[in-house]
């Protein structure tokens, strides 16, 4: 059985007004996640996302990487245990 992990993941740079959040919604769709991605007041990106960690690394790199637009200086990962939490993978404003 595949490893369930937890992953929320704040991405820093040139990431807000460049369709980032759409980016990262379709990502983790494809991957067959859970979870959400939000922008905050701070310029920086919140993604919380739960499923296979495998799934969830490879995110992570798509995260690295970004949208045509972007510029993705900095993507900080705290890993926790897989809670179940969401039904679905949604974009919050």
């Amino acid at each position: 059985m595949p490893e369930m992990a937890s992953l929320k993941a704040i991405v820093e740079g040139y990431v807000q007004g460049v369709f980032f959040r759409a980016y990262v919604s379709r990502s983790a769709k494809a991957l067959g996640l859970k979870g959400y991605v939000r922008n905050l007041p701070n310029g920086k990106v919140e993604v919380r996302a739960e499923g296979n960690k495998e799934k969830l690394e490879n995110l992570v790199k798509q995260l690295q990487i970004g949208p045509p637009e972007a510029v993705v200086e900095k993507v900080e990962t705290i890993w926790s245990d897989y809670t179940g939490t969401f039904a679905n993978f949604e974009i919050r404003y």
